[in-house]
């Protein structure tokens, strides 16, 4: 009777991935916990975290807050996917995790670009990255956002683009500027010659969401389902796909904006995203309401969407500041110092000579409840008995 082999165990990363995929979590979740869980086991010199407890956990948060001085956003980010670890991966009951210390994000005001700078940083941008940005800008989607547009989520005719599967898989739809309508309609006559190109040399087509391609298999090689930017040579799919056509990156994005905010001469630590805040901040300043913007942003709370109003008032967008009254005023001369006390000088004569007039003598008050009627016309019976009332 032949030996049953058992299967090798699986490992502790390859465990961690799958539950990942088995909730439907982003591939980027997926790289940023299996970093963390990877650092975790080496800070412990490779031990196992099921023979870890709260005090490796604090030991571990502890040296990145002090040591490697993360962000509040990078703190939290590790923490949780040690909590992800424990509960998901390993199954293990943490009743201690309630009492590791969660550190508390400060509220941050965003950076924000006025209209002129952001003209300016889009038109040094190259032209092979412009019209990006023109369309973030103009339209308030997050980078990934943009980078994910497939041909099916640009509507002409609606003048409408839908946003699929944003940042908590929820979906939108923003407007499409008109001034952008022909450069977006030249951008997908590019495309169209790299899916032509790719279909001509057999290539497997593009990721497609959910297994659709085992219900539709010809749908990542359809034209439908094409990137509107798409990369311009093939890259390895990060899940095992195969060599395919991929959307095009992030970084050479963000490197372009940096240099072009050195070239237009902007000293603020902008980044991509920065048009969207700038988008948001803009609207508002042009009078829309505060849930027309957080619907064009897909923010779930408008509460999110308010941190736009306190930009406009530290910017003085709404609030005009007192000293501005002042610079609008035309200085006051200075008065000249009274002349100290003696004899009065001599009047000066008249212009025309001759002898100088004497002063006028003052004259006298009338008597309370009195005045005088002027006629500038021959007497009335009217206006003499007017004035005989009022005398």
């Amino acid at each position: 009777m032949p030996m049953s082999v058992e299967p090798p165990p699986v490992r502790l990363l390859d465990q961690l991935r799958q539950q990942i995929r088995y909730l439907h979590y982003s591939i980027r979740t997926e790289e940023a916990y299996v970093h963390w869980v990877r650092a975790f086991v080496h800070f412990h010199d490779l031990r196992h975290p099921a023979d870890l407890g709260r005090d490796a956990v604090q030991a571990f948060l502890g040296w990145l807050a002090t040591e490697q001085q993360v962000s509040v956003s990078t703190h939290k980010q590790a923490l949780s996917a040690l909590l992800f670890l424990y509960q998901k991966v390993l199954q293990l009951p943490v009743p201690w995790m309630s009492d590791v210390n969660r550190p508390q994000r400060a509220p941050r005001l965003p950076v924000v670009l006025s209209h002129d700078e952001v003209a300016r940083v889009l038109a040094a941008l190259p032209d092979e990255h412009r019209l990006f940005g023109q369309l973030l800008y103009g339209t308030g989607m997050r980078l990934l956002e943009g980078l994910r547009l497939r041909i099916k989520d640009i509507e002409f005719e609606r003048r409408a683009i839908i946003v699929r599967e944003g940042k908590g898989a929820k979906d939108r739809v923003v407007m499409l500027p008109a001034s952008l309508e022909q450069p977006l309609r030249h951008q997908l006559l590019a495309a169209q010659a790299l899916w032509s190109a790719d279909r001509a040399a057999g290539v497997a087509g593009v990721q497609v969401p959910n297994a659709l391609d085992r219900k539709y298999p010809r749908a990542p090689l359809s034209w439908t389902w094409f990137w509107v930017f798409p990369q311009a040579v093939l890259s390895v799919d990060p899940r095992g796909a195969g060599l395919r056509r991929h959307h095009q990156l992030e970084q050479p994005f963000q490197r372009a904006f940096k240099r072009a905010l050195q070239a237009a001469g902007i000293h603020k630590p902008a980044t991509p995203h920065t048009l969207r805040h700038s988008f948001a901040t803009h609207l508002l300043l042009a009078g829309y309401d505060i849930r027309t913007v957080q619907e064009l942003l897909g923010h779930s709370d408008v509460s999110t969407t308010m941190i736009y109003t306190h930009v406009l008032k530290l910017g003085g967008g709404a609030v005009r500041s007192p000293v501005d009254n002042l610079m609008t005023l035309s200085p006051v001369p200075a008065q000249p110092s009274a002349p100290a006390a003696g004899p009065a000088p001599a009047p000066a004569p008249w212009p025309g000579g001759g002898p100088v007039r004497p002063p006028r003598p003052p004259r006298a008050r009338e008597p309370a409840g009195a005045y005088t009627v002027t006629r500038c016309c021959p007497p009335t019976p009217n206006c003499t008995a007017a004035a005989a009332t009022a005398s």
